[in-house]
């Protein structure tokens, strides 16, 4: 990105500001105040975007508590008698979408005096599930370690053990009719489930019978999927039996820490809800003051965390009422409950929900749930953040390494924006020539102000300079370094992705600061090609703004200062290269 070359005071963009931060020219001396200076109150705004992205990165990855050992890592299994607490079984409601009266279940099923742990693995998943209710109470992602120099210690999505519950609970309720909810005690043929070399696909079954009333949990499993099938199969007794099947996230929700600045948005975690359009986070104040209750088909449920998810997708065409309520203070649950439906005497009726645990690949996403993929939080703009994501797994696709993906895109970037930024740089090195002369007109029209900006105007027309010209680079091209920016640590994609030699971890900052540096001398450089600013207190910024710029960069992950790195480089190649054509041409 060109600099938005010496524009002045009139010029309300962040004039300078560059992927490379070229150098600031103000054409005539501006007075000592900040609100005189309107390039400095921009270049302040900068580096306060610049601090909240440190910031937020800090937030996310910087040193965190060491979880507990999962549970599922255990060959020893142990036995969880605790029952949830009555209040956490969702309401029953009528089929009818305008009847929205709660049905009681009739025969509320008995706390289970005793569960067993059933142990199921995958290639890519290492789950528990409690007898207690047939819940999901851990899920162990192989292949992701919470830390890369750490390959033992895996991210664990769910955990009903230590002092954070996450659960994803499931079951039936009954109207008039006996029916297994999550406090229900299941059987199983056995306690440990593999999926074998060879094999694509494992099935977990939990039987449940009362009443002559049979059920068939079944949970389905797939070779290198996070998509889990769950069906509640249904065989009605002597009696007609009326039900409907739901599923409940239960997770302790915990108030987001606060820092100097509030990254509200930022790696949120928590209970969203998708009503069909678009997605809405459940805060902690809003399950408070606003507890969800609506009714709706085509959506879906999911408690979001950075880059990991854990979802629920009812059918598409089931009208499923979406409920949200606090336990205990701080434990959200959000429920599904489908609509009620009658069984014939001895007849079976199957009742399936999609559910996915695991991390934000988007391919997967979107083949589970209509727009799942929203899950991955861009923010507001990911209208810029999608389509570069895209850009960037095809080239990805083509060259196997993320880090040269990082560069290749960067150079399909500057070539976008070759022409535009091309017009900015031959107005910066035309700046940079007639510097002589501004500073001449400066001294002897220092005391009068309007003369010297009439005399700097009739020398711009005589000389075909224009001071704004490099403004419009900057504007167009900051969205698309933010939107990369929201890319880069948003996908788990390039979660621990390595590039080369000492970067083994595009997501985490340079283990040895050279990037940083590179990028630093980069600026320097760039700073050389562009006309310098007049102004004795944008000198004196322009100056020290590397060094800043590359503190601030030294924290941020790797893989945006590449990006950083790589366009200050094509920048100063462009710069160079303009530079001489204008001096061939005068």
């Amino acid at each position: 990105m060109a600099g938005c070359g010496a524009c002045g005071s009139r010029c309300g963009v962040l004039a300078g500001v560059t992927h490379g931060m070229s150098a600031v020219s103000i054409p005539y001396p501006m007075e000592n105040t900040v609100l005189d200076n309107p390039r400095l109150l921009l270049w302040i705004s900068f580096g306060l975007i610049c601090f909240l992205m440190w910031d937020a990165w800090v937030t996310d990855y910087g040193p965190k508590p060491q979880p507990a050992t999962p549970a599922a890592q255990s060959s020893d299994l142990p036995a969880t008698p605790t029952a949830p607490a009555e209040d956490d079984l969702p309401n029953l409601v009528a089929d009818t979408p305008s009847d929205t009266t709660d049905l009681s279940v009739v025969a509320p099923v008995e706390a289970a005096a005793r569960s067993e742990r059933v142990r199921v693995v995958t290639d890519v998943m290492d789950l528990v599930i409690d007898t207690a209710g047939g819940s999901l109470v851990s899920a162990t992602m192989l292949g992701y370690p919470v830390r890369k120099d750490n390959p033992d210690q895996l991210i664990t999505l769910l955990s009903d053990q230590g002092g954070d519950i996450f659960m994803l609970q499931s079951g039936l309720l009954g109207v008039d009719s006996p029916a297994p909810d999550h406090r229900a005690t299941w059987t199983t043929a056995r306690n440990e489930y593999r999926l074998a070399d060879g094999e694509d696909r494992l099935q977990v079954v939990l039987s449940w019978t009362d009443g002559g009333v049979t059920v068939r949990k079944i949970f389905d499993f797939s070779r290198g999927s996070y998509q889990v099938g769950m069906t509640h199969q249904v065989t009605a007794g002597s009696e007609p039996w009326r039900g409907a099947a739901y599923s409940q996230i239960k997770r302790q929700q915990r108030a987001p820490e606060r820092s100097f600045f509030d990254v509200d948005s930022y790696s949120f975690t928590g209970p969203v809800v998708f009503d069909g359009e678009a997605y809405e986070k459940l805060k902690l104040k809003d399950l408070r003051k606003r507890p969800l209750d609506t009714q709706l088909s085509g959506g879906w449920m999911a408690s979001i965390q950075h880059h990991f998810v854990t979802a629920v997708v009812p059918p598409a065409d089931e009208t499923v009422n979406y409920r949200s309520r606090l336990q205990s203070g701080d434990i959200a649950l959000v429920s599904a409950v489908g609509s009620a439906r009658e069984i014939a005497p001895g007849q079976t009726a199957s009742f399936n929900h999609s559910l996915f645990i695991g991390p934000k690949l988007q391919d997967q996403l979107k083949l589970v749930g209509p727009k799942l993929a929203k899950t991955v939080d861009y923010g507001l703009l990911a209208i810029f953040s999608e389509p570069l994501f895209w850009l960037l797994k095809k080239i990805h696709g083509f060259v196997g390494n993320w880090g040269w993906a990082i560069v290749l895109l960067t150079l399909l970037i500057k070539l976008v924006f070759y022409k535009l930024t091309e017009t900015s740089g031959r107005s910066m090195a035309k700046m940079r020539k007639l510097q002589p002369r501004l500073k001449a007109l400066q001294e002897r029209y220092k005391d009068d102000r309007q003369q010297l900006s009439q005399a700097m105007m009739e020398l711009y027309k005589r000389e075909g300079a224009n001071p704004m010209a490099g403004c419009l680079p900057i504007l167009i091209q900051m969205p698309v370094f933010l939107a990369l920016y929201w890319v880069l640590i948003e996908s788990v994609e390039l979660r621990q992705a390595p590039w080369i030699g000492w970067i083994n971890d595009l997501s985490v900052r340079d283990p040895y600061f050279i990037l940083p540096l590179l990028m630093g001398a980069a600026m320097m450089l760039q700073q050389k090609l562009n006309p310098a600013p007049p102004d004795p207190i944008q000198a004196r910024v322009a100056t020290v703004l590397p060094i800043v710029m590359t503190v601030f960069f030294a924290f941020f992950p790797a893989g945006l200062v590449l990006y950083w790195f790589v366009n200050t480089v094509l920048s100063v190649a462009q710069q160079w290269h303009i530079n001489r054509v204008i001096e061939r041409e005068s």
